[in-house]
């Protein structure tokens, strides 16, 4: 069984006294800032000087620092950047400041797992990981409530690196809901496998690839788009908010039907040799060392990909699509 936290489980006058820097005030980064300092905490933030996140952060009410200065003077130093800027981050302007004592914290482990990010051994290493976006981060904490989280331990040299994190977790609001206990590697792999097979390859590879075979069988694709793309949010909706049983006994029989004797035929036996094999790269660090590769060599076929994929068309039917619908978001 899991262990899961809760509010009697995290108390905060372990982090009273002690500073924390929050590097970066992006989407996660606004959140815990201001979660932290409303819970009562010592926080500032640290960002790119007459950046808009630096900005933003000072019109929040918020002390706004260069990393380096917020690195020296915080106990504990939570990193909410891009795993692809954090490397050099922490080299240049964080590590140099970690002294004995402090503790690095990171919402996302994939950096400290494959060593991209190495602490030195006199300092806590801890993970503090809301599954959720950041936005709805902070709504769920200004409305009372939380969202779940994930929390690890990677090296407690304090020997109170855990309470330092249940405190961290607890300040955030995500005792309210439950923190799960995790480590290191077991949030990285599978997030990445998560990633990569469902969240977003899995599925926009499946809406690609039943768009083209409508379209090639010469359906309109306008009606392919909303059968394979558009209308894939009412289910998601329907299996975030009861799982899988609450989705079909939503949907008509007819969809149920085909849902329990088709889905197995689209995830046979070969697409489940292929998830392992994905997950094997994943634990065996393959994945990591290409894409820890492509980021060092600028990226070269990550671009290419990117501008192939925003050719499809897909793409230009539902901009179309999109802008005949008024009630959504503009981006």
């Amino acid at each position: 069984m899991a262990v899961i936290y809760y509010d009697k489980d995290g108390d905060l006058s372990q982090l009273k006294g002690e500073r924390i820097a929050i590097v970066g005030y992006g989407s996660q980064g606004h959140a815990h800032a201001q979660n932290l300092k409303e819970s009562g905490l010592s926080v500032m933030v640290a960002d790119l000087p007459g950046s808009k996140n630096w900005e933003q952060a000072q019109k929040d009410g918020l002390d706004v620092m260069p990393t380096a200065e917020a690195a020296a003077q915080a106990q504990v130093i939570m990193m909410l950047i891009g795993d692809n800027d954090q490397p050099a981050v922490y080299r240049e302007h964080i590590l140099p400041n970690l002294t004995a004592g402090k503790a690095l914290a990171v919402a996302h482990g994939f950096n400290i797992v494959f060593n991209q990010v190495v602490a030195p051994e006199n300092v806590d290493v801890f993970m503090v990981a809301p599954k959720s976006p950041g936005h709805l981060v902070r709504r769920m904490y200004t409305q009372g409530n939380g969202v779940p989280a994930l929390v690890a331990v990677h090296q407690d040299y304090t020997g109170r690196c855990l309470a330092r994190a249940l405190a961290y977790a607890r300040a955030l609001g995500c005792t309210r809901a439950g923190v799960i206990a995790t480590t290191f590697q077991e949030e990285t792999e599978t997030d990445l496998f998560g990633e990569q097979a469902v969240l977003c390859g899995g599925v926009t590879a499946l809406i690609k690839a039943s768009f083209d075979t409508l379209v090639e069988a010469g359906y309109q694709p306008e009606i392919a788009y909303f059968e394979c793309l558009h209308e894939l949010k009412l289910i998601v909706d329907l299996i975030y908010e009861g799982g899988l049983s609450w989705m079909r006994y939503s949907v008509s029989d007819v969809a149920e039907y085909g849902d329990l004797t088709r889905g197995p035929r689209v995830i046979d036996g070969e697409v489940r040799a292929e998830l392992k094999k994905m997950l094997q790269e994943v634990q065996d660090g393959v994945f990591a060392a290409e894409c820890i590769t492509e980021f060092r060599m600028n990226r070269p076929r990550f671009t290419a990909l990117r501008r192939k994929e925003a050719e499809h068309p897909i793409e230009k039917v539902g901009a179309q699509l999109r802008a005949m619908m008024p009630w959504l978001e503009k981006r």
